[in-house]
């Protein structure tokens, strides 16, 4: 780890309402950086989610990989068409394909995908150690992804990297947030080092934006993620950070506040 670090994957090239232009400016960006993991968000309309996704796939090529996340907007049958269709592109997971809180439509969508060889991803929204158990227990995700803040402590966290070994599920965390990637890059690091020694099909995601607000921000090297060097979670944010935007007083809210 101290030497190469652990893989990320990268969610900055495809979100939802960028032009075609801009996909293929920030995808070359990436793929000159050294970036092969990719995910593209999707879910608004499948003809446009098959021209993006066809597009992305043949800019990364056969090779790289390509994730797509539907953010929960489908029931559980639509769920199932909308992916089936976009399966040609091979997508490894599809992430979120309906409400977080379904276990069982999620092990129905597990089922129906896994001859079409795509996995379903999902946990950035569990907030406890028993929805990961029944996750897993029913067979309804291939890919765990927990988020360091939505479980409650370190130690809720560990239970699950834990449970998901036992069950021989890979670990693949949501940080699409400010300072989610802070903070997680510790625990990919502990599930490696103390738990599951593999790094076949994990990653974790990485987001390029809001990191200059932390004294140890991450620090991503060939797509990446490099052990921190400094002591403690890497969740402290500069004090001139806090200040600025500090809810009424910053001075970000005062400008908004006298508008």
């Amino acid at each position: 780890m101290m030497k190469e670090g652990y893989p990320a994957y990268t969610t900055s090239c495809a979100w939802l309402g960028y032009s075609d232009q801009q996909l293929q400016q920030l995808c070359t960006d990436a793929l000159k950086e050294g970036w092969t993991k990719f995910k593209v968000k999707v879910g608004a309309d499948l003809d446009d989610d098959r021209r993006r996704c066809r597009l992305i796939r043949q800019m990364i090529g056969p090779s790289n990989t390509l994730m797509i996340d539907a953010n929960q907007r489908w029931d559980v049958d639509e769920a199932i068409r909308w992916v089936s269709s976009l399966a040609e592109f091979k997508p490894l997971w599809i992430e979120e394909p309906t409400s977080p809180d379904d276990i069982l439509g999620h092990a129905a969508i597990s089922k129906a995908l896994a001859p079409l060889g795509v996995g379903v991803a999902t946990g950035e929204q569990c907030h406890n150690r028993v929805m990961f158990k029944q996750f897993l227990q029913a067979s309804a995700l291939q890919f765990v992804q927990i988020d360091s803040c939505r479980l409650g402590s370190v130690n809720e966290n560990l239970a699950v990297l834990l449970m998901a070994h036992k069950f021989q599920v890979p670990v693949c965390p949501h940080a699409g947030g400010v300072g989610l990637c802070e903070l997680v890059q510790h625990l990919i690091l502990f599930d490696y080092i103390c738990v599951s020694a593999s790094l076949h099909n994990r990653m974790c995601e990485y987001v390029d934006h809001l990191h200059e607000h932390f004294t140890s921000p991450v620090v991503i090297r060939d797509a990446h993620y490099m052990p921190p060097k400094d002591p403690g979670y890497s969740s402290e944010m500069l004090e001139s950070s806090v200040t600025r935007h500090q809810y009424p007083e910053g001075d970000v809210w005062k400008q908004h506040l006298h508008k």
